[in-house]
């Protein structure tokens, strides 16, 4: 073999080889931060499942309660539909915004009934309902971290070029909604 032959061979392989490389390490990578992603999702669904199915049990507790109250018991039970049928982090963030609303509006109904605030199943409920708020809040914190990972990665350069050959897109977060940014109001009157 002549010496050149085996140069320009070398110099090809370098040349295609190099970059195809560089094209399967990025691919690599960004599958898995795409799969971190849907795990981080995986939680927030999991968690959101479960405030779920919290409520009706609560809804039932406090029908027993406050029979007259039932446009508020619906409405939890309506926002909680939303929920479950939610497809993506914008309308679960939507969804969530509209059954933490509704709740509110429950949570008003229970400062009209005493008795109520001190029945052990309500109480073991709201407790159980709190600790999901607090597990929810932390499993959207992951999925955002996982998203906005992915979402750098997916910006760079030469990572961009695989991700658009290979068709992996950004992550939407789950955003807060305008409504749950306000502040608010507390009355002790």
């Amino acid at each position: 073999m002549n010496k050149t032959l085996i140069i320009v061979l070398v110099a090809i392989l370098l040349i295609v080889g190099i970059p195809a490389l560089m094209i399967v390490g990025s691919y690599n990578n960004l599958v898995s931060l795409d799969e971190e992603v849907n795990g981080a999702w995986a939680q927030v669904e999991n968690q959101l499942k479960r405030r779920t199915d919290l409520i009706p049990n609560l809804v039932e507790t406090v029908k027993g309660f406050a029979q007259q109250e039932e446009d508020i018991l619906v409405g939890v039970t309506e926002a909680r539909s939303r929920v479950v049928a939610a497809d993506s982090p914008e309308e679960s963030a939507n969804a969530n915004a509209q059954l933490t609303s509704a709740l509110q509006g429950l949570n008003v109904v229970v400062e009209r009934y005493p008795e109520l605030k001190s029945n052990e199943n309500f109480i073991r409920l709201q407790d159980e309902l709190a600790g999901t708020e607090n597990r929810i809040a932390v499993a959207r914190k992951d999925y955002n971290d996982a998203a906005q990972t992915l979402n750098s990665k997916i910006r760079r350069f030469p990572t961009n070029i695989a991700a658009g050959i290979f068709g992996i897109d950004r992550r939407e977060y789950f955003e807060v909604s305008e409504e749950d940014q306000e502040v608010p109001d507390v009355n002790f009157e």
